[in-house]
């Protein structure tokens, strides 16, 4: 069975993404793909890793977890998706890294899972607008020492991924940037699902409603139903073109409140991103979606 692990940068990102699978269910399901309410995984997967930290799997271990989140539901694609797969926002800063614990959490998925084949697919973001989302909860001097031993400007996600991919060698990776999101989530859809064509997906365009108007996505839905000859790529040219006469301005932009940030260090930390995202495209084993 191919085991997909989803874990994501940005939360909003995570949890639509989970409502379009979702949405689509009942026809995965008739196609051998499951996805399963986070209910019947998320804490039992987080207990499982916990358990693991001290002991190994018992023998059966990987059977019962599978029965206990499919339910007697026949499958040989599984969708667990978690923000948190990697550990509570706590845990996404430590020893100047990223996530320091998702090479440990993947062996252990690994182990969980045995016998199946793993897949990772990860959304990144901007470390501009991820570390106050993800430090939003600490309090003034909590951010500070994190800053202090974590520097912003030394943060990047191609450190985090190297890794993964020299501990991890036969693990397939799908990452691709938070940022754009609106313009291949169904890309993104279709790779989840394992699919070819996303055209008759649910959901397929539910990113943009929170962040066009909504007389432009009625006009961008009339298009593209007028246009059914359109490629992928079409559509995504089209709604980069809709985008940008239709985007809510206050829908796109995130509050950046951490201390020492400034306009300067935020223009800073976006072209060190740039240049950390085309290293991520060119590490060996990483499939990078793209608009």
């Amino acid at each position: 069975m191919k085991v997909i692990l989803h874990a994501g940068a940005h939360h909003t990102d995570s949890d639509r993404l989970l409502k379009c699978l979702l949405k689509n269910k009942q026809e995965f399901s008739r196609n051998g793909i499951a996805v399963p309410g986070p209910g019947k995984y998320r804490t039992l997967i987080k207990e499982s890793f916990i358990a693991l930290d001290s002991a190994a799997p018992a023998d059966d271990a990987r059977d019962v977890i599978v029965d206990a989140i499919l339910d007697e539901e026949k499958a040989d694609r599984l969708i667990l998706s978690n923000t948190h797969f990697f550990g509570s926002p706590r845990f996404a800063l430590g020893d100047g890294k990223l996530y320091p614990l998702a090479t440990r959490r993947l062996r252990q998925a690994q182990q969980l899972f045995a016998g199946d084949s793993l897949e990772l697919f990860l959304a990144i973001c901007n470390p501009a607008t991820f570390l106050p989302n993800v430090m939003s909860n600490a309090s003034k001097r909590q951010q500070q020492d994190l800053l202090l031993n974590n520097p912003a400007r030394e943060i990047r996600w191609s450190d985090m991924l190297t890794q993964i991919r020299s501990i991890l060698p036969d693990l397939q990776v799908t990452v691709w940037c938070y940022e754009d999101s609106p313009f291949i989530w169904s890309d993104i859809l279709k790779s989840f699902a394992g699919l070819t064509n996303a055209k008759n997906l649910k959901g397929r365009f539910d990113l943009l409603d929170d962040i066009m108007s909504e007389a432009g996505l009625k006009r961008l839905r009339a298009y593209l139903a007028s246009k059914p000859e359109l490629t992928d790529r079409q559509i995504t040219k089209v709604i980069a073109a809709f985008l940008e006469k239709y985007a809510i301005p206050e829908a796109i932009e995130e509050e950046l409140d951490l201390p020492g940030w400034t306009d300067e260090l935020v223009d800073e930390l976006t072209f060190l991103y740039d240049h950390d995202v085309s290293k991520i495209a060119q590490i060996d084993g990483i499939r990078f979606l793209t608009p």
